[in-house]
């Protein structure tokens, strides 16, 4: 289920929007400005964030930058601005797509759909960190010429820490992740698959670095080239 990210000031919009996108079977997070949005983004994984230009604190046009520069996923921007002008301003800041209040929700949807599509067109099965590559598609890890089949549940969990670099993940959420909403066992078992991978790859640090986050989870880093 794709997790949506609604930051918008008026509450009934929010809740509008919310509403609609929860009924075509997506599951929605609201923030009623920048600031808690930001602070959502890092906590949450979100696959698309829909974005008033005008807010308090911290405005769309900010946070579209934000997002832009540590995430990758899709933005939509609306605003009741319809100039060219504020369209390029969008644009700028590196919004994928600027719709204008009041909208109308069936086109929402298909440019959602529209914009899904073109991510999932243009992101690749590997994931660099430096001269480390993550293939996800035949389950490998390969430095120059060579390579490394790891365990499943390490190779899940090292790609999953990759895909979001600097991103902080809770135990409690990586067990979701990569064990499922299932899983009978406790929150060490990361522990336990974070300390082989450190030990499998510890020759390797130049490509990354998985720091503990006291009391919270882990987060990956790549390190400089």
């Amino acid at each position: 289920m794709k997790h949506m990210l609604i930051t918008d000031d008026d509450a009934n919009y929010r809740k509008l929007l919310g509403h609609y996108l929860t009924h075509e079977g997506f599951r929605v997070t609201e923030a009623p400005n920048g600031r808690e949005a930001m602070a959502v983004l890092g906590k949450q994984v979100i696959d698309l964030a829909i974005l008033d230009v005008m807010m308090p604190e911290v405005d769309g046009l900010t946070l579209c930058d934000h997002i832009r520069k540590n995430y990758d996923i899709p933005i939509i921007l609306l605003s009741a601005r319809d100039q060219l002008s504020d369209k390029e301003q969008g644009y700028l800041h590196g919004t994928d797509d600027y719709m204008t209040k009041p909208l109308e929700l069936p086109e929402l949807l298909f440019r959602i759909k529209a914009l899904f599509r073109r991510y999932s067109l243009a992101s690749s099965d590997k994931i660099k960190l430096n001269q480390l590559i993550i293939d996800r598609k035949n389950y490998e890890v390969a430095v120059g010429d060579e390579v490394f089949f790891p365990p499943l549940k390490e190779f899940e969990l090292l790609a999953q820490l990759a895909e979001y670099p600097g991103r902080v993940f809770s135990r409690d959420e990586l067990i979701r992740l990569i064990w499922g909403t299932d899983y009978s066992g406790d929150e060490r078992t990361v522990d336990v698959h974070i300390k082989r991978l450190r030990k499998r790859f510890s020759e390797y640090e130049q490509g990354f670095a998985i720091h503990t986050i006291r009391g919270i989870g882990y987060k990956l880093e790549v390190s400089a080239s």
